[in-house]
């Protein structure tokens, strides 16, 4: 079973049983607002997100978004992960965490986790992260983590610009 494991977290795969977890986290306003409305709106629908987008990512790349929760009684805060888009280059982290849970370091602690795994057990070089420009605190979080903004790039079939963030993840 895959985990990672923090001080105080966990990031392991998800799985169906996180359908009512998925459906509330797509649905908060922040998520729609900073990374967009996935018009996910039944339980039934959370499913087949998690089958179809999160899931399928574990065993085609070996990576994923992964649930975040605390090691301490295993209480989901939010996702933390990798994922291969069409129209970038290199492999993009991410992270999404409910309202309540933002402002206690926890995106921090689960990227940096990330970026380890990145390096260490998969081997890549380079990660690149987007977000929309409106996004501080998620901007500041990446350049926390070592990442330099270096381009605006619209995704395939999107419309909105996003800023390219970029880090080398080379260990000299």
């Amino acid at each position: 079973m895959f985990e990672l494991l923090t001080k105080r977290l966990r990031l392991r795969h998800a799985c169906v049983d996180d359908g009512d977890f998925m459906l509330r986290l797509l649905n908060d306003p922040s998520f729609i607002a900073n990374i967009g409305d996935r018009e996910v709106r039944t339980l039934q629908q959370a499913i087949d997100y998690l089958q179809d987008r999160m899931i399928s990512s574990y065993s085609e790349h070996d990576f994923g978004m992964y649930v975040v929760e605390l090691v301490e009684g295993g209480r989901r805060l939010g996702l933390a992960g990798l994922v291969k888009r069409e129209g970038l280059d290199d492999v993009d982290i991410g992270y999404a965490f409910l309202p309540e849970h933002c402002g206690y370091g926890y995106a921090v602690e689960a990227s940096r986790a990330v970026l380890e795994d990145a390096a260490s057990r998969l081997g890549l070089g380079r990660l690149v992260a987007i977000t929309v420009s409106e996004n501080q605190p998620s901007i500041r979080l990446l350049k926390k983590l070592g990442f330099e903004f270096e381009k605006r790039v619209c995704l395939p079939g999107d419309e909105q610009m996003l800023c390219l963030y970029g880090r080398s993840l080379a260990t000299n």
